[in-house]
């Protein structure tokens, strides 16, 4: 999950000068975020400081943030001639600042840490794209998948061939491993899951390099662990609603499991992370493929001396 944040001091000293959007789009500025959580934690990789909404910027649809919270599109994808008009073959050119970024990054930390890269699923980012940013029910995407299924599938033709694009880049710029966040997927009917997700986050695994390390993040979305496995994801990023012993005996062991700790403990005091970090890890004590995270971003009001104690007691765990 995201490291860097507004829960680090010099993390909101810088955004308050440069704001949100020029951080993410300046390579110098995003290779110094992405390092600020190196500087204070034992971690064991950098994770690229962007955003998945850079692919709908640079296919033509603009974002910024609303004033009181939220993801704001400059229009909505509302005809199939606005969907017409997104351009995935600019994303290599439109979004050169992020090879730029994970090139600095890589020669910052050199061979000591792995570098990731990220991106939106096809899905989640069309909930922003259709609806015209955060929504609470996803109906005009909804409308589309069952009332035009031509138009949603252009779309996200659309969409999975930028998101291929932007992975490619970041391959090709040095990253370890890209995750792919289908955050909104749980927006999905179980029985169009595929149909509306899964199928289009397996057409960009496939058009990766073989065997290149490709984590799945499906919030709320563990009771599809058979499906996301079939997406060809080498790992499963889980969030802090499931039982991660219980589900490492499900999955097959040539899947790594990702997660997942309640990322509100962060924001208590150190000894709470520590005890609860302590008893996690040995609920997965002699299990293979596990990527000690949380279950989801770090939270604004998380305190940074408990992210230190959650780290110090992985790195003390014996």
């Amino acid at each position: 999950m995201r490291q860097a944040g507004r829960y680090l001091p010099e993390y909101r000293a810088l955004k308050q000068v440069h704001g949100f959007l020029k951080m993410v789009r300046t390579p110098e500025l995003a290779t110094e975020v992405t390092l600020q959580p190196l500087r204070r934690y034992p971690l064991d990789a950098a994770i690229l400081f962007s955003d998945i909404l850079v692919i709908p910027e640079a296919m033509g649809q603009p974002y910024s943030f609303r004033d009181k919270g939220g993801i704001a599109m400059e229009f909505r994808l509302d005809s199939p001639e606005a969907i017409r008009r997104l351009t995935p073959e600019a994303v290599p050119e439109r979004l050169g600042y992020v090879g730029d970024a994970i090139r600095l990054i890589c020669r910052e930390v050199g061979d000591e840490k792995m570098v990731l890269g990220f991106a939106g699923s096809p899905w989640t980012l069309a909930t922003y794209m259709v609806e015209g940013g955060s929504s609470a029910d996803f109906k005009h995407l909804k409308h589309l998948f069952f009332t035009d299924r031509e138009n949603f599938e252009a779309l996200m033709e659309r969409i999975t061939a930028a998101v291929i694009r932007l992975l490619l880049l970041q391959i090709e710029a040095g990253v370890d491993a890209v995750q792919i966040f289908d955050s909104w997927g749980s927006a999905c009917p179980g029985a169009h899951y595929k149909r509306m997700s899964l199928c289009w986050i397996e057409k960009i695994i496939a058009a990766l390099p073989p065997q290149f390390p490709v984590i799945v993040f499906a919030k709320n979305m563990s009771h599809h662990a058979d499906a996301l496995v079939a997406t060809g994801a080498r790992a499963l990023s889980i969030d802090a609603s499931v039982n991660l012993p219980e589900l490492r005996r499900l999955v097959p062991e040539t899947v790594a499991l990702q997660g997942n700790l309640e990322s509100v403990l962060l924001e208590l005091p150190p000894p709470v992370v520590q005890a609860e970090t302590h008893a996690f890890l040995s609920s997965m004590r002699g299990a293979r493929g596990h990527i000690m995270n949380l279950g989801h971003g770090i939270t604004p009001q998380a305190r940074p001396e408990s992210v230190e104690a959650l780290l110090n007691t992985v790195v003390g765990f014996h």
